[in-house]
């Protein structure tokens, strides 16, 4: 049986390094897991004005509705975490008592200058809490994106990293597992 991870992306940019690390997942997950990438372009801001859901809200509803787990890479802006990866959280969580997001399995992994979006993860850790989510404590990947490890598409080149990257994808298999154990 194979588990469903939906991949969000705080950058929105084509070649940034989270998406890197997204694609590096997606192509290295283990066996037994499938990852699929949110497209959040179209996902405007939250308003509750807006009554009916834009299509591009229902489609990344309905990705939350039918994953196993989640997958956050989270850039840095302004020490804190990228504006489009907290709206898609937002609007997942005005849907009735949170069921997209309560429970569910969550990995953390960012790519920023200096220390590697470390600031926005805690600051991203802050909001799983309010969501009831279950985020993995380790391992932690803290990616610097201008230190060389990624090439001018923003692919992720570093090994270290890269093996970072699979021990966090197995640790999050195992945690889905173990959480959905629990549950039965």
């Amino acid at each position: 049986m194979s588990i469903n991870v939906l991949a969000i992306c705080g950058s929105l940019r084509a070649k940034s390094t989270n998406r890197g690390l997204v694609r590096y997942a997606m192509a290295h997950c283990p066996e037994g897991m499938k990852i699929h990438l949110a497209d959040l372009m179209e996902v405007p801001f939250y308003n509750a004005d807006l009554g009916a859901k834009p299509p591009a809200v229902e489609t990344l509803l309905q990705q939350m509705a039918e994953a196993d787990a989640i997958l956050l890479a989270c850039p840095e802006y302004n020490y804190s975490l990228a504006p489009a990866l907290k709206n898609a959280l937002d609007w997942a969580s005005r849907e009735p008592d949170n069921h997209l997001l309560s429970g569910k399995p969550v990995a953390i992994m960012g790519s920023a200058a200096g220390m590697g979006s470390s600031r926005a993860q805690y600051h991203l850790r802050q909001v799983c809490v309010y969501l009831n989510l279950h985020p993995l404590n380790q391992p932690e990947v803290f990616a610097n994106a201008f230190s060389g490890a990624f090439d001018t598409d923003g692919d992720l080149t570093d090994e270290k990293i890269q093996a970072n990257v699979r021990k966090l994808l197995a640790a999050l298999l195992a945690w889905q597992q173990r959480l959905c154990a629990g549950k039965g």
